[in-house]
């Protein structure tokens, strides 16, 4: 909390984890679903009406908003940044918040599915919260904190700012974009019109943690031609491209090199998708490491397995189709230090530790840092993402507000 101030954060989460804004990562359009820029044309309004310039959304469905400079220093121009979009694992129609006040500590039976229970045995996390106000959603639904939470945060620091000029910065860029969880928060984004120098998202978990390395990640896919007869007739005739793409799957390491078998940082090659008939069919995979030179040798795994299995029909064949997804933020921010060191900087004036650990996963900022904005990660509170049991701390949020109202003056001190 900041002392003497009334944050914004629940109501404007509470208000907009309503907004269907689910994306899809079938579709080829941007974005990817119309309705995330439902979301887009409100955050412009309120950001217009608090007093933020040239608060504007276009046609791609991006939020684009400055918070200008109240210092006579020339420093780096700073942006903050959230996804708008929710998780397609996980409806995201019809988000029914509950506020549950000064929680108890005993599990929750979420009141639209009574088999949905989230306890602090599976979610340890929650005891932090013991007499704090929390967040969840009915039960039937994602609750949509990954990562309108990160949103919320950053709304509130915008009216926190511009309703107290005492607090001395430089100016501040924010950003909202669509698609992220579908890998394409950047794909349309102005650079040139972002115009800014240094980055943070709001888009991670608990209270003190903090993200300056992410996954590298690459996409595959394997295609398997194989000989179609007809069914009545086809002993020794027919290869079935479905059975040799399951035999690819179930060949794959089991014990290694799996997310299940997998922790740390540790890769994995990650089977997600099959689709096909007897002829001709493709599975989709996820190539992550920490370490981008990792990837080639996770994939020549794959290319290796299909080999192998191919061999035993000569008649069919395969292809391996691999493709760039993003890459490890840390490849990046490691020439610039000071992103991390005036972060941990800021938690250390908000009385807290920085935990800092490497996302098994990928962020906007991961893009946006090879794009030439180095941003790291900050905590929202967002917890059990991308499923019924989602949840995120009161607390957590109006503290991240606070650290950035720090981060931003820490910014203005060093510069």
């Amino acid at each position: 909390m900041i002392p003497g101030y009334s944050h914004t954060t629940v109501e404007r989460f509470m208000r907009y984890v309503q907004v269907d804004t689910q994306s899809d990562p079938a579709a080829s359009t941007h974005p990817t679903t119309e309705k995330q820029k439902n979301l887009s044309v409100i955050l412009c309004k309120e950001l217009a009406d608090m007093g933020a310039t040239d608060a504007h959304t276009d046609e791609w469905g991006y939020v684009y908003a400055t918070i200008p400079s109240n210092t006579s220093k020339k420093i780096p121009v700073i942006c903050f940044c959230s996804h708008m979009d929710t998780a397609p694992d996980c409806s995201g129609t019809n988000v029914k918040p509950i506020l549950h006040s000064r929680y108890d500590g005993l599990p929750i039976t979420l009141p639209d599915d009574t088999n949905q229970i989230i306890s602090p045995e599976k979610y340890p996390y929650l005891l932090q919260h013991v007499g704090q106000n929390i967040i969840t959603a009915s039960g039937t639904t994602l609750l949509g904190a990954d990562d309108k939470a990160g949103v919320a945060i950053i709304m509130d620091l915008a009216n926190y700012l511009i309703y107290h000029p005492e607090i001395i910065h430089g100016t501040i860029r924010i950003l909202f974009t669509p698609d992220e969880e579908v890998g394409k928060g950047t794909a349309k984004l102005d650079m040139q019109k972002l115009a800014a120098d240094y980055g943070y998202t709001l888009d991670s978990g608990g209270i003190g943690c903090f993200e300056d390395e992410t996954f590298s990640a690459d996409g595959a896919r394997i295609t398997v031609q194989g000989i179609i007869a007809h069914p009545g007739d086809a002993k020794g005739k027919m290869v079935n491209a479905l059975k040799l793409i399951s035999e690819i799957i179930t060949a794959l390491p089991k014990e290694t090199l799996s997310p299940e078998s997998t922790s740390g940082r540790e890769g994995f090659v990650h089977p997600v998708k099959i689709e096909g008939i007897a002829e001709k069919a493709h599975a989709d995979f996820l190539i992550r490491d920490f370490d981008t030179d990792n990837l080639v040798k996770h994939e020549a795994v794959l290319d290796q397995v299909s080999k192998t299995i191919l061999e035993k029909y000569p008649q069919a064949s395969y292809q391996l189709e691999v493709w760039e997804q993003y890459r490890n933020m840390k490849e990046m921010l490691i020439k610039y230090p000071f992103v991390a060191e005036y972060a941990a900087e800021a938690y250390k004036n908000c009385g807290l530790e920085l935990i800092n650990e490497p996302i098994r996963g990928g962020t906007d900022g991961s893009k946006l840092s090879f794009m030439g904005l180095p941003c790291a990660n900050i905590f929202t509170g967002m917890q059990a993402i991308h499923s019924l049991h989602e949840w995120v701390g009161v607390r957590d949020m109006n503290k991240s507000v606070q650290v950035l109202v720090e981060l931003v003056q820490v910014w203005e001190r060093n510069s």
